[in-house]
């Protein structure tokens, strides 16, 4: 099949009310502006700013909310015509407020939520092995039919030879259980080629124990998760995946690797690239993993809203990676779409375009 997309991003979408009362404590604000929101729909702008074709897979209700959306969506660009409307679901909707430089408390208005009813017959009309790579994320994950869909649509990815790239996007009020979170994204990365996730996200997807996590001020995108960071890496590359973007904030991103050879248990040894000794993996994992990894350095502003940062830092990489981009140069444009986004007000409507982030990085020393 003929590639037409250069990327095909599925799942949740929303109207995202943010407060325009920059300080304000939640029940002190007097107005919001209205955006849209919703990782995999983030992405699909940050990508088609930059300058490739992206298609969104979402589902809206036969709404006001619905029409918001898509109006917005066809005049980035953004690829719209597999987007199903579902009679008697709402689209969604977050309300944040913005206390920098660390508070941000939201909330999801996602009861009877449109998207989560995307079916498996949705993804068989959207155009997956017409696609460089699909995107999912860890909330389209959540509930049927929904989560049935997203990983039908990785099957159907696998299948034609296109790249899997997960969104960890740990929202623990979305999910009935906690501890279902990891097991539903351990089950889904074998499917999965690319990780993007926080160090508190890559301790979620390994999470047994629902008394690791830690919630403040409503940030349920902030949330902290505790966990041996480099026991959990092993184990999540054990599952599959080849690449970990791990998103660091103002540290930039280090880049996980898994190596192609096989290793036995007597040359078990995770290496970064000055050959530093990590934790080996958990003792109950049986197969062993070789990765290397580098750091690639963020670029220093003022945080006025950390919301949509996250997934700036996705559309960049990605963007590079369907380049044909090495992964240090495709996470340094991700850390500085990141960078651009932290300072401004909203998500998807503050995406920077190709231009804009490279002027950005070039006034800042370039790749």
């Amino acid at each position: 099949m003929t590639t037409t997309y250069d990327l095909l991003a599925i799942g949740r979408s929303s109207i995202d009310l943010y407060s325009n009362d920059i300080g304000a404590p939640f029940e002190a604000i007097t107005s919001f502006a209205a955006y849209v929101g919703g990782c995999p729909l983030n992405i699909s702008v940050g990508v088609r700013r930059l300058g490739l074709n992206a298609a969104l897979l979402t589902a809206l209700g036969e709404d006001q909310v619905g029409n918001f959306i898509l109006h917005f969506l066809r005049n980035e660009g953004v690829e719209t015509k597999f987007i199903p409307r579902k009679p008697g679901r709402r689209s969604s909707a977050v309300v944040l407020g913005i206390e920098p430089p660390d508070r941000f408390p939201l909330t999801y208005y996602r009861d009877n939520c449109a998207d989560i009813e995307l079916t498996i017959d949705d993804v068989l009309a959207s155009p997956i092995a017409a696609s460089r790579a699909l995107l999912i994320s860890g909330t389209g994950l959540s509930k049927e039919p929904s989560r049935s869909a997203t990983l039908f649509a990785a099957e159907l990815a696998r299948q034609a030879g296109v790249p899997v790239a997960l969104d960890i996007d740990f929202r623990p009020d979305q999910w009935h259980d906690p501890r279902a979170f990891g097991v539903t994204l351990r089950a889904a990365m074998r499917l999965v080629d690319i990780v993007i996730g926080t160090e508190d996200e890559i301790n979620a997807a390994m999470l047994t124990d629902a008394g690791q996590i830690s919630l403040t001020h409503s940030q349920v995108s902030d949330t902290r998760v505790q966990g041996d960071l480099d026991v959990g890496i092993d184990a999540l590359l054990m599952l599959g995946p080849k690449v970990l973007l791990q998103k660091r904030g103002g540290d930039g991103a280090r880049v996980h690797i898994v190596e192609d050879r096989p290793t036995t248990k007597d040359e078990r040894r995770t290496t970064s690239d000055d050959d530093a000794q990590s934790t080996p993996p958990a003792s109950r994992h049986s197969s062993l993993v070789t990765r290397h990894f580098f750091d690639v350095p963020g670029f220093p502003v003022e945080v006025a809203n950390i919301l949509g940062a996250g997934d700036a830092f996705a559309a960049g990489a990605l963007y590079g990676f369907v380049q044909g981009w090495d992964w240090y140069r495709a996470a340094r444009l991700g850390n500085a779409c990141g960078a651009i986004v932290v300072t401004r007000h909203g998500c998807a409507n503050f995406m920077p375009t190709h231009d804009e982030v490279m002027a950005f990085v070039e006034s800042r020393g370039g790749f």
